[in-house]
């Protein structure tokens, strides 16, 4: 499988990491003597299943992005609207991979473990999950949102592999979705009452959610696992910025 990626690095620094760094885009924020997000083009350039990359984010990136041979486009003001302008701009042939700029810890392996797993099924819509016992044996501590289900306790990544038409389509309930993707309550709510009744149970599956994403959207969804915790692990909070600071320093060195 080989695929087209764009870099969502349009978000500004006004929540709170502003306490910690006081770079205007989270995505220009130092770590270990690099911005954040060169560490996603990093391991997005070292992915041979990965071709062109493009990055939708603010025109203070243009400079940094000309020094990485990137192409950049001027994000707008939601993330939804920065996906579209994305894929607006890529014109993918096939599947595009969304990536945030925010995974610093991500590296190139994750990735292509992640697309080698999705090229096993046909979907639409492939979104990586992390277990809690992958996190916490990584990186003890680590803080994240997770759901309980039949089949575990996982944690959403901050990528996901689609088909263009699924933006234009389903777009009403993607743009929902991403505004609650925090809230996995909400979210649950989205795909109607039964299914939340399930989920506060704990009587909810993979292999359900995958269903009713399905039903929903029109499009089949499959959650695809990964031991890749760096994945999941996005830069929203100091803690995280720490983290982040501290393992890429050591491996600097």
């Amino acid at each position: 499988m080989h695929v087209d990626a764009i870099v969502l690095a349009g978000a500004r620094n006004n929540g709170k990491l502003r306490a910690a760094s006081d770079a205007v885009h989270e995505a220009t924020i130092d770590i270990a003597g690099q911005v954040m997000v060169n560490y996603v083009l990093a391991a997005l350039k070292g992915c041979p299943a990965v071709e062109r990359i493009l990055v939708v984010g603010p025109p203070e990136l243009n400079e940094l992005m000309a020094a990485q041979g990137v192409d950049i486009v001027a994000s707008g003001d939601t993330m939804f609207d920065n996906i579209r302008i994305g894929i607006e701009a890529l014109k993918p042939k096939d599947k595009v991979l969304l990536v945030t700029s925010d995974i610093p810890l991500i590296q190139s392996e994750a990735i292509s473990d992640f697309l080698n797993r999705c090229a096993q099924v046909e979907a639409a819509i492939y979104y990586p999950i992390v277990a809690k016992e992958v996190n916490e044996k990584n990186y003890p501590g680590v803080r994240r949102t997770y759901v309980n289900l039949k089949d575990g306790m996982f944690t959403g990544g901050n990528m996901v592999l689609l088909a263009p038409e699924v933006v234009y389509q389903g777009h009403v309930l993607i743009e929902k979705a991403i505004n609650m993707r925090k809230k996995p309550w909400q979210l649950a709510r989205l795909m109607g009452m039964s299914f939340l009744i399930k989920l506060l149970l704990k009587q909810l599956s993979i292999a359900e959610i995958e269903e009713q994403v399905s039903q929903v959207l029109g499009f089949r969804g499959v959650g695809v696992i990964t031991p890749h915790p760096e994945v999941g692990i996005d830069v929203d909070k100091p803690s995280d910025l720490m983290l982040a600071r501290r393992v890429l320093s050591k491996a600097r060195k």
